[in-house]
């Protein structure tokens, strides 16, 4: 065998590494963009929070007022029940909609006949706009031949003369009911694609040693699915607390200030009134309290992540 026939040995191909700060780099313009969108809103939002500024009395701020817009905001007494009916109804609404997305994620888990149908019904309250929900529900609330007081009527449960929207002791539990019937699929959804991700020989294994339909739900699928848990009720309670659609279509916090939101508030001030610096106090004040509530939910939820 001569040289000539020997094949030649491959050249190994020299792998160049990328520079550390080569990603950082080209992720920068997103997120230079992505904080300008972010910070330049709250920046002129803080800037007039100390400014008395009126559009009904002038295009432009009339004077430095200091504290006196968080001040107007806290004595006048409509902040604080605006907070307080969107604290309520944003805990009983995470809550309700957790626990009924689980069931049904549950029951999805099943694979019973009919199952893929379920599933396809399920996303469609998802995709519908908020402000059509709003408008389908204030006619099933209708008291004068709406579907939905007939039911209940039907079933023996009395309604109030002024309707359900109509009251201040069920306005704001008949637009949890909206918000409910649009958002429980989201986490059925969601929750049903955790309970997928968990390892069959774990649930084999439980079954085997028969262990009961609670304990394997509690001690086992729980555990397993605690982290995409954890992240949509964080999610959905930001979501929640930022309500504003339902209450403009259905009830525009009334009866009359029973069902007002801080978002519907900051409406108010803002695009009602023009009133531009006493939103602008109470759009920081909303970001605080939002951000105290996820920071402390933040901190005792995930202190045991990996």
């Amino acid at each position: 065998m001569t040289l000539a026939s020997v094949p030649a040995a491959p050249r190994k191909r020299v792998r160049r590494h990328m520079p550390d700060y080569v990603p950082w780099l080209l992720i920068s313009p997103s997120v230079i963009l992505l904080l300008a969108l972010i910070a330049f809103p709250l920046l002129f939002a803080l800037k007039n929070s100390f400014y008395f500024w009126n559009l009904q009395m002038g295009p432009t701020p009339l004077g430095f007022v200091g504290f006196d817009n968080y001040k107007m905001a806290l004595q006048g007494g409509f902040f604080l029940g605006a907070l307080w009916n969107t604290i309520l109804l944003t805990v009983v609404g995470t809550a309700v909609e957790f626990t009924l997305g689980l069931m049904i994620a549950l029951l999805l888990a099943r694979q019973l006949k009919g199952m893929n149908v379920a599933r396809a019904l399920l996303i469609m309250p998802t995709t519908i706009a908020p402000i059509v929900v709003g408008f389908l529900f204030r006619y099933m609330y209708d008291p004068g031949g709406g579907l939905i007081p007939w039911l209940l009527t039907s079933v023996g449960i009395p309604i109030p003369a002024q309707g359900l929207l109509g009251s201040s002791t069920t306005a704001l539990w008949a637009v949890l009911f909206a918000d409910v019937w649009q958002w429980t699929p989201f986490f059925a959804i969601v929750l049903y694609a955790g309970l997928l991700s968990i390892p069959d020989d774990i649930l084999e294994a439980a079954r085997l040693d028969r262990t009961p339909p609670l304990a394997l739900l509690w001690h086992i699928k729980l555990p397993l699915i605690k982290k995409t848990a954890l992240i949509v009720v964080m999610l959905r309670f930001m979501q929640l607390f930022n309500t504003f659609d339902l209450i403009v279509v259905l009830t525009k916090g009334g009866p009359g200030s029973s069902t007002r939101t801080l978002g519907y508030t900051l409406y108010q001030a803002g695009m009602v009134d023009f009133n531009i610096g006493l939103s602008s106090a109470m759009t920081w004040m909303m970001v605080i309290i939002v951000n105290a509530i996820i920071g402390l939910f933040v901190f005792f939820a995930f202190r045991d992540w990996d």
